[in-house]
């Protein structure tokens, strides 16, 4: 197949469907660790067509929904900065901080600019030289070779008021974390993109240790029709192990070339996730190589306490302990237009999913 259309066509969809009826006989629980295959698995209506056997749960997948308070405390206290340029994805001006959002500092005459990668956010540095430029760097394995080649060409180009603030993380650790934490997980499907940088090894470990099914998928309902398959089937036998279904992408080894960008700029460092709190080694901080672009070093500022939001549960949600429509904020206080957490603000997050597909 070479074409979208094939990866939705209906009956492809149904027969894998009636082959995991047949074959699921022990009752399991698969957690999906990606936004994108969060809003497909709903977008789609997939959950519906799995035998009642089969526990859908959505883990810690969403970029900005896993991002610490107190990280978006720190954008917001940049953008007070007269000084400062803030650049960010667009998903993170709307997450409430503390007391108060990026999109709010923005109407308050912040300069808070949205970019589409930290590329277009260096470019605004050297048109800026009077001014500071903090690009605020979230996500996992897939965007940070992009912030580590923003850096890099920073640097080779003599760009020193660009500046970016880390808050990239490393998908494995909490994907034991939650194990060890005592969610009852049988299966992973690993995240595409991800993987397509980091190869499918990076999950032999957790596989290993835990002794559970991991199988790195692609975004259309074939791909996750067929992925959930592969983890009942390793189940059914008593095989856990790594596979790899998004195999016209991802490759064992993974895009070594965007590995070394990493490994040249970052450094691996105990980070926090909401839910989880600080899981060792699961951050991305820049190294000292690159310290002079390193907004936490160069740039000081003060940061208001961090004050969590009552009656929120996006922690537990991201932990797969609770669903959306367990929040009492969910579709009352908490909605799109008026986003309490940091579920509901992302796109890929588990509370927009529900609210856009599954109300």
């Amino acid at each position: 197949m070479k074409y979208i259309d094939e990866y939705r066509d209906k009956s492809l969809v149904l027969s894998l469907a009636d082959a995991i009826t047949k074959l699921s006989k022990k009752p399991v629980r698969f957690m999906e660790v990606c936004g994108g295959h969060t809003m497909a698995i709903y977008k789609f209506g997939l959950p519906a067509l799995l035998p009642p056997t089969i526990t859908l749960l959505s883990g810690p997948g969403c970029p900005v929904c896993v991002t610490d308070k107190r990280f978006i405390d720190y954008a917001i206290a940049y953008s007070r900065l007269s000084d400062v340029i803030v650049a960010t994805f667009g998903d993170l001006i709307r997450v409430p901080g503390s007391t108060s959002s990026l999109m709010q500092e923005r109407a308050r005459d912040g300069d808070v600019r949205t970019v589409y990668s930290p590329l277009e956010a260096l470019e605004i540095a050297h048109e800026n030289p009077s001014r500071r430029v903090v690009f605020l760097g979230i996500g996992f394995e897939t965007t940070s070779p992009t912030s580590a080649a923003a850096i890099q060409e920073a640097t080779q180009r003599g760009v020193a008021n660009f500046f970016v603030h880390s808050s990239h993380k490393i998908m494995p650790p909490a994907m034991g974390a939650l194990i060890d934490e005592g969610v009852k997980i049988n299966g992973y499907v690993c995240p595409g993109h991800v993987s397509a940088i980091t190869g499918s090894e990076i999950y032999e470990p957790v596989a290993k240790k835990y002794q559970l099914g991991c199988v790195v998928s692609g975004f259309e309902p074939v791909d996750l029709m067929q992925s959930i398959y592969m983890l009942v089937k390793q189940q059914e036998e008593n095989d856990p192990k790594v596979e790899i279904q998004y195999a016209r992408v991802v490759r064992r080894e993974g895009n070594k070339k965007a590995q070394a960008a990493i490994a040249d700029v970052f450094e691996a460092r105990d980070d926090w996730w909401r839910g989880l709190g600080v899981l060792p080694l699961s951050g991305l901080g820049i190294n000292e190589k690159y310290r002079a672009h390193d907004a936490e070093a160069m740039v000081p500022v003060e940061v208001e306490p961090t004050i969590e939001t009552k009656g929120c549960i996006c922690g537990e949600i991201l932990k797969g302990q609770k669903t959306p429509k367990d929040c009492p904020l969910f579709d009352k206080a908490c909605s799109p237009a008026n986003p309490v957490g940091a579920c509901m603000v992302s796109s890929e997050g588990a509370c927009a999913a529900h609210y856009r597909y599954n109300r």
